[in-house]
């Protein structure tokens, strides 16, 4: 009698591909093919990824380019730095490659450091908003290529919060700084790629006229995605951004930074968290979710901020019992950050002013260089009418969203 043959299958899995193929995975794939026989300068963090490992570590082991220097932005390559804290020039252990602090004395590539390369290649996964530091780091390098004469490769990411309509007001020209750089709304809908060709169109920075723009766009990216829709692992791009929730909140909610109130650090949910010693957590979230915003219902929420692991210094409010509300999105694709952080802010100071307790913005010139705008603050502080906010606002966002369209690289 033959002997029985084993037809059992095993099953197998494999890991679909993400929806979304990043520049930088388009580069791998292409052999590095637009970086062929040059020599690179790579600015670049713990983000940059592609899917077997890091864009570091994929440049150096190539043998058609020639990584000659990583430059480091604000939280540095590693993103162990943190907000705000100078980074040092120093080695990176995997490759050996000379690191260069873009978070220090300087902040963009000298004449010097451009010297040995050919092509300044920019790989970093930003926030879309105007405050996140990275942009002002690319529109500066930009500046320094263009001076040089050396090629600038946008190696194209998503934005996390998708590419619609713009929120926010635009930059007041006053309160330009290395955390607004350009004049646009806190959350501009854009790209990076999509932002550098706007820098260089609109010389929002001066001297980018002979620059040599390069772009290396994604397959896949449609506007109307946000990060989960990307099918790509969320790296967070700093230490605050834990998750695609706390990038959500971010481009409304970084105005808690200028402000008394706890933004959430020392907790799971930073940046939409929200807490105060002398808060009523119920009152607050009554008065909150009886606006009806959109896309979102906020949670009473009592607790005690901590260092953990990944917090780089002590967070705010550290070991006090504090009582607020804490986010809980409904429907991330209609929430409004902008619209909504103004909400809590007013709720809070109305709160604050009924016990006598003064403006809850104890950092006035930071929050002015945050928001944008000289009339914010005391616009919360009046309790003026959130609504007539951002009426007021609507008509220099739809000009900037007129003015953003020939620059639109997805649809």
């Amino acid at each position: 009698m033959p002997a029985a043959t084993d037809t059992t299958t095993i099953p197998t899995t494999t890991v679909p591909l993400p929806a979304v193929t990043t520049g930088a995975q388009r580069l791998v794939d292409s052999d590095f093919a637009a970086l062929e026989g040059q020599r690179v300068g790579l600015i670049a963090n713990q983000a940059s990824l592609v899917r077997d490992g890091h864009l570091i570590d994929a440049l150096a082991e190539a043998d058609n380019v020639d990584l000659v220097t990583i430059f480091a932005p604000e939280h540095g390559v590693r993103g162990k730095g943190g907000a705000g804290e100078e980074i040092d020039d120093t080695t990176d252990e995997r490759t050996g490659t000379p690191i260069v602090s873009l978070y220090s004395d300087i902040r963009q590539p000298t004449t010097e450091h451009l010297a040995e390369i050919d092509v300044l290649v920019y790989d970093l996964q930003d926030a879309g908003a105007r405050f996140y530091t990275y942009i002002s780091t690319m529109g500066l390098a930009m500046q320094a290529a263009a001076e040089t004469g050396t090629r600038f490769l946008v190696l194209d990411r998503p934005n996390p919060v998708g590419g619609g309509a713009s929120r926010g007001v635009q930059l007041e020209e006053q309160h330009i700084s290395f955390i607004g750089q350009y004049p646009i709304p806190a959350a501009y809908g854009l790209t990076a790629a999509e932002l550098a060709m706007a820098i260089k169109d609109q010389g929002w920075l001066e001297g980018l006229e002979p620059l040599e723009l390069d772009l290396l766009v994604m397959d896949g990216w449609e506007r109307s995605m946000l990060w989960p829709d990307t099918g790509l692992t969320w790296i967070p791009p700093s230490s605050g951004l834990v998750s695609f929730e706390s990038s959500l909140a971010y481009p409304g909610s970084v105005l808690f930074e200028a402000t008394e109130l706890s933004y959430g650090g020392g907790s799971e949910e930073p940046f939409y968290r929200f807490g105060a010693e002398w808060a009523d957590a119920d009152a607050l979230a009554d008065a909150l979710n009886g606006k009806g915003l959109s896309g979102v219902t906020f949670e009473p929420v009592v607790y005690t901020p901590e260092k953990l692991p990944r917090n780089v210094s002590e967070p705010r409010l550290s070991g006090e019992r504090l009582e607020g509300v804490l986010l809980v999105f409904d429907d991330p694709s209609t929430f409004d950050a902008v619209g909504t952080t103004l909400h809590i802010l007013t709720e809070f100071q109305t709160q604050a002013s009924a016990q006598g307790l003064g403006s809850i913005i104890d950092r006035p010139a930071a929050f002015r260089l945050l928001s944008g705008t000289s009339s914010l603050g005391s616009q919360i502080e009046a309790g003026t009418p959130v609504d007539e906010i951002l009426a007021a606002w609507q008509a220099s966002a739809e000009e900037f969203d007129a003015l953003r369209e020939p620059y639109l690289l997805y649809s």
